[in-house]
């Protein structure tokens, strides 16, 4: 009867600790956390600054950060196979300095458009074939074509600007979408993204991203031809820099040698806090999306209260720590509740 009961308490136990776990599962996501976090921000500054909560001001905030969260999108599958790429910002940099060109040149928005693209996807499949043809790594090769791409246009421009662009090309930068007040960028973005977002969770693409990023080696081994995807990884990427640099271009109608500089650790900012692992292989979509929103709208919210730019930054790198070290903190306590689990069982296994 004793074994019985004894029997009868640790079955309890278990499932007292099986429930524990699945809630301590469900609110150490790092998306819960990040969405957790998201209406912290707004309930802070709501209560700091009446501006914030106002409407037309918050999809105007969107113009200052829906451009590098197009950019994250395609860095989510970079990062995920574990490489980086640091020359973005040049790229967008190049596309931009093509755009002003041609623009002074006459050309029409849909060439704009398209020489951009051309230019961007050019840039990143060089950088795609670089990386895997000479098996260099990608911090190495990507620093070098940064100096590379950004020489190009300081080189051509100078110190000119280009401000010449024809009637209408300011609409995809600075326009809301008919009849409302939410821009035109933002709508694109959240299209993007789910479109990207399908890709990477439904589809056998994506699953080839989290088999390389966790090893390379054995998604070899397994059929994924690695050095190609990689490839299409950075070709995308460039073809996205030209998108981006339409965008961009859009929105301030002048165009610079020194366009869109610091954008490359900014991207990669908003994708490693929205918990893809820097070593590759984890993540989501959808955490990107939460990350890009929260460091968004915090920095409009300091910039409300009137925050320094130092500060800013200080704020932002702390939160780009803790998306480092929390996932692995939380990783190691879920394992020692498995562990303890294990030895509530009867036999301790």
């Amino acid at each position: 009867m004793s074994e019985k009961k004894q029997f009868v308490a640790q079955s309890r136990l278990i499932d007292e600790l099986s429930l524990k776990n699945r809630i301590i599962e469900l609110v150490t996501k790092w998306e819960v956390i990040l969405s957790f976090l998201f209406v912290l921000v707004f309930v802070f500054f709501s209560n700091m600054t009446p501006y914030f909560l106002d409407w037309y001001n918050l999809m105007n905030a969107s113009f200052q950060f829906s451009e590098k969260a197009i950019m994250a999108l395609p860095m989510i599958f970079i990062i995920m196979c574990g490489d980086i790429d640091i020359s973005i910002a040049s790229i967008i940099a190049l596309c931009a300095y093509v755009i002003g060109i041609s623009a002074e040149a006459g050309a029409n928005i849909p060439s704009l458009i398209v020489v951009s693209l051309i230019v961007g996807t050019i840039a990143g499949l060089i950088n795609g074939l670089l990386i895997t043809g000479l098996e260099m790594p990608a911090i190495a090769v990507t620093l070098a074509t940064q100096s590379i791409y950004r020489g190009i246009a300081t080189g051509m421009l100078g110190e000119h600007a280009c401000t010449k662009y024809p009637e209408g090309f300011g609409f995809f930068g600075q326009e809301f979408i008919s009849g409302t007040t939410i821009p035109f960028e933002l709508v694109l973005y959240l299209g993007l993204m789910l479109i990207f977002a399908f890709v990477l969770h439904k589809t056998s693409y994506g699953r080839r991203l989290y088999a390389i990023g966790n090893s390379a080696e054995a998604a070899r081994f397994s059929g994924i031809n690695v050095k190609r995807t990689r490839v299409i990884n950075y070709t995308l990427t460039g073809l996205f820099c030209g998108f981006t640099a339409v965008l961009l271009a859009s929105r301030i109608l002048s165009v610079r040698s020194n366009i869109a500089t610091g954008w490359d650790l900014e991207i990669i900012t908003l994708v490693v806090l929205g918990g893809v692992a820097i070593t590759g292989g984890r993540g989501s979509v959808f955490g990107v999306f939460i990350g890009s929103l929260l460091v968004g709208y915090l920095k409009f919210g300091m910039g409300l209260l009137k925050f320094s730019g130092t500060v800013m930054t200080i704020v932002i790198g702390s939160l780009l720590i803790t998306a480092v070290l929390l996932p692995r903190l939380l990783d190691i306590y879920k394992a020692n509740r498995k562990l303890k689990m294990q030895h509530a069982r009867p036999g301790g296994l």
